[in-house]
């Protein structure tokens, strides 16, 4: 789709666009004129994959910062409106999609504003109420089941991808993984992992990038899950992950009864994510605070 007005949001030589407060307040004046009065602040931390910018009180815009994320506003556009009622937590509900303009080159969207802080391991970790809430959301996300799925390959989500698929991946993150964490023990439970049954089931929703950045508290209790970039359908092992970056082991006992999670999805829970350290341990700190506590709880069993 060709674009109007001058080209100050051109992507560089890796295909980022260069995202500022002034392009985000050009694009919603002019795309959507009934919010050009509202004030706009940049949120502090955005995601890996968007740049969030608060809207007056009651919205956000999201525009995304790198290729890879470009199908995101699409989905969530589409998808969570009908996920939203079903859903014992609140989500982030689109209400607008923006176009690409101003030499922005990608489809945005503004949603509703969720208040709340980010879940903090420290506080929730011992927390089996927190535990069995998120067990109860992944059990409803699972259980959605609209007149017919949409093929995996419909959406932008890795979650719909067999653990096989990221073995050369995974082997590679794991040799460079020298002196944080136990290469030997890291291999093992990989492999572990690739030989434990596959699902056998339908492909289920899963929310693809489930920890607890994308978590949010009120009064210290877990009320909002944000960040569906990675919303799609397939193996719920997946989202599993959370039990390793925010709980301890006796939270994570009640997450898994609460939820019902058969050995071999725990185990190929327990190895997903075994790359993710090396990826953002030189950019992402709390990323990186995450991926080892995470790994570490893996390895630990």
């Amino acid at each position: 789709m060709p674009t109007r007005g001058t080209a100050n949001a051109r992507p560089t030589a890796d295909t980022r666009p260069v995202i500022d407060t002034a392009l985000v307040r050009a694009l919603v004046d002019t795309q959507f004129p009934q919010w050009a009065g509202l004030p706009l602040r940049p949120v502090g931390q955005s995601g890996l994959d968007q740049v969030i910018h608060r809207l007056g009180e009651d919205l956000s815009v999201r525009l995304p910062r790198r290729a890879g994320a470009v199908g995101q506003a699409r989905n969530e556009f589409t998808w969570l409106p009908r996920l939203a009622p079903h859903l014992p937590l609140a989500v982030p509900v689109p209400v607008g999609m923006g176009e690409p303009d101003l030499g922005y080159p990608w489809p945005w969207s503004v949603a509703r504003w969720l208040d709340g802080e980010a879940a903090d391991a420290e506080t929730l970790a011992g927390s089996s109420e927190a535990a069995v809430r998120l067990a109860e959301f992944l059990a409803a996300l699972q259980g959605f089941a609209p007149d017919g799925l949409p093929a995996g390959d419909a959406l932008d989500s890795l979650a719909t991808g067999a653990l096989a698929d990221r073995d050369r991946a995974v082997r590679a993150a794991i040799a460079e993984a020298d002196g944080p964490f136990d290469r030997a023990a890291m291999a093992e439970l990989w492999d572990a992992a690739l030989g434990a049954p596959g699902r056998d089931r339908p492909p289920v929703w899963v929310h693809g990038d489930l920890h607890t950045g994308n978590l949010l508290t009120v009064d210290g209790r877990i009320g909002a899950v944000i960040d569906f970039g990675g919303l799609g359908i397939g193996d719920p092992a997946c989202d599993l992950t959370i039990a390793f970056t925010l709980m301890t082991a006796g939270s994570r006992a009640a997450f898994r009864g609460a939820l019902g999670v058969d050995d071999a999805t725990w185990l190929r829970g327990l190895a997903t994510g075994l790359n993710a350290y090396v990826h953002h341990a030189a950019t992402t700190p709390w990323v990186a605070a995450q991926t080892t506590r995470q790994i570490d709880a893996a390895l630990a069993g």
